[in-house]
């Protein structure tokens, strides 16, 4: 019997991973792969020796050839080509180039099915006339019978550009409680940041939605890091601004009225404050009659309860950087969201400023929303996590799976009336989902290619526009604006 030894068994292992030894030379080299006759006459490719059933399903797929280390195989021309660094400028092939390029052909294709006509139901049996069907039997209940209506147009929506004209790129829109006005960022090409706000209302001559936006707009060389509508004198009457500073000017945070960027109040702006506040990441205003016009600011490792009005301050030291927060409106309740993973719930009553509440997700919490059954909150991370918590018992009750994010502070949108979660990943796709039971609704895509700088920023009401406006979706991507309209047509197909 032959005594094994440690040679025979590399080498037996390198044959069986597709080397062969090259002759006259003790080194081993990887085979490269060439198409067999049968590929050459164009009856098969470098899958055949597999099933047909295997073949069938991927034989659109690159990695049918055997993939060598530094190499791509592109399937169309039949060769392998060389990679390099990515950070080498002289090398026009990198992967993140190649993953750019079949994540802009799948938008794409989403693109080209998401401005048909005919659209996939997103559950089975889901189309206006089953529905209507149901509900005469007495199957389904009123809140069940809007939820599957509002589902259903949900599907059904199609992209259309509003007329609009702007020099500098949106990147943040935020409606008011009744969604009739929407506050704008925009980032200006020069620095700084322009922001002001715009209304809307339904156009009499073709029904679609038509822009009206403020002749005065502010002008500012800092960066907006958080939003959030106030009411002072009347609900969102105000605006509350957390602003970056530049090397010869501080961060502070702001009280704008908005009735300053309004065209036809703006002889009587009304109060106008600025707060010496450090660079903040998030602010909430407080609705509960109790603390009548405080706000808390998020900082880091602490948390800054104040009064508008008397200036009345409170810090609160936490142990990681505040990224999100929301206000309760029926107790003085203040949910934080920390860079560390921990939602906790501060006690506005409480002076000493101890955690009424504390549970965790596994990454940095980038938004914090509280349902109007204030016993439920959903929260949103820097791993595409969003989750629904059941606050009394301090554990997840549901999770909405889709949504991506590696590092970016992006909110979640919750229309509760329509029982409808939205969200935009880093992606660029905007999902919808089910806020009952988690499903995905709908995948929207970008109308432009996918960049850090052209992440949407959308808006969702049944009513956009108050009372005369039009139900849907509002976009915001670089100097564009897009509306998704519920479909009105009844007679427009939907497939099952």
């Amino acid at each position: 019997m032959k005594k094994w030894n440690w040679k025979d068994g590399q080498r037996d292992r390198r044959e069986q991973q597709g080397y062969t030894r090259h002759r006259g030379r003790g080194r081993y080299r990887a085979r490269q792969w060439r198409p067999s006759r049968v590929d050459r006459n164009g009856d098969a490719g470098p899958s055949s020796i597999r099933s047909d059933n295997q073949a069938s399903s991927s034989s659109s797929n690159s990695s049918a050839a055997p993939e060598l280390p530094g190499f791509y195989f592109d399937p169309e021309k039949n060769r392998y080509f060389r990679l390099l660094p990515g950070h080498n400028n002289c090398n026009p092939l990198t992967r993140e180039q190649l993953k750019d390029k079949e994540r802009e052909k799948e938008r794409a294709r989403m693109l080209a099915e998401d401005g048909k006509a005919t659209k996939k139901a997103p559950r089975a049996g889901l189309n206006a006339s089953l529905i209507l069907q149901n509900r005469h039997l007495g199957l389904l209940s009123e809140m069940s019978y809007c939820r599957r209506v509002h589902e259903c147009r949900i599907s059904t929506m199609r992209r259309c550009k509003l007329d609009y004209q702007s020099t500098d790129d949106i990147r943040t829109i935020v409606a008011d409680s009744k969604c009739e006005q929407v506050f704008t960022v925009s980032d200006m090409s020069h620095g700084g940041c322009k922001y002001g706000y715009m209304s809307f209302s339904k156009s009499s001559n073709s029904g679609s939605l038509s822009v009206e936006t403020c002749d005065n707009p502010s002008i500012t060389d800092c960066k907006v890091n958080s939003i959030c509508w106030a009411s002072v004198s009347y609900p969102d009457s105000h605006v509350l601004l957390c602003l970056v500073g530049v090397v010869d000017r501080p961060s502070y945070v702001t009280l704008l009225p908005a009735s300053l960027f309004s065209n036809t109040d703006s002889n009587q702006p009304g109060m106008h404050c600025n707060f010496k506040i450090p660079t903040a990441w998030c602010c909430a205003w407080c609705l509960h009659p109790q603390f009548d016009k405080w706000f808390s600011v998020g900082l880091s490792h602490q948390v800054v309860l104040q009064q508008a009005i008397t200036g009345k301050k409170q810090t609160i030291s936490v142990n990681s950087d505040v990224l999100a927060q929301q206000f309760c409106v029926r107790v003085p309740l203040l949910f934080n969201g920390c860079r560390s993973g921990e939602i906790f719930g501060l006690d506005a009553r409480k002076h000493r400023g101890s955690k009424a509440m504390s549970f965790r997700q596994e990454s940095s919490i980038t938004s914090v929303r509280i349902l109007r059954d204030e016993n439920y909150l959903l929260a949103a991370d820097m791993s595409g996590q969003i989750k629904l918590w059941d606050i009394r018992a301090r554990k997840p009750i549901q999770q909405y799976r889709g949504h991506y994010n590696e590092h970016a502070h992006l909110p979640i949108h919750v229309s509760e009336p329509e029982g409808l979660l939205l969200a935009v990943g880093q992606d660029c796709y905007t999902r919808c989902w089910s806020l009952r039971d988690g499903h995905l609704l709908r995948t929207i895509p970008s109308p432009h290619p996918a960049a850090n700088d052209a992440i949407p920023s959308v808006v969702f009401s049944s009513g956009l526009g108050g009372r005369t406006g039009v139900p849907g979706l509002l976009m915001a991507v670089k100097k564009d604006l897009y509306h998704f309209p519920y479909n009105t047509d009844e007679t427009e197909s939907q497939d099952v």
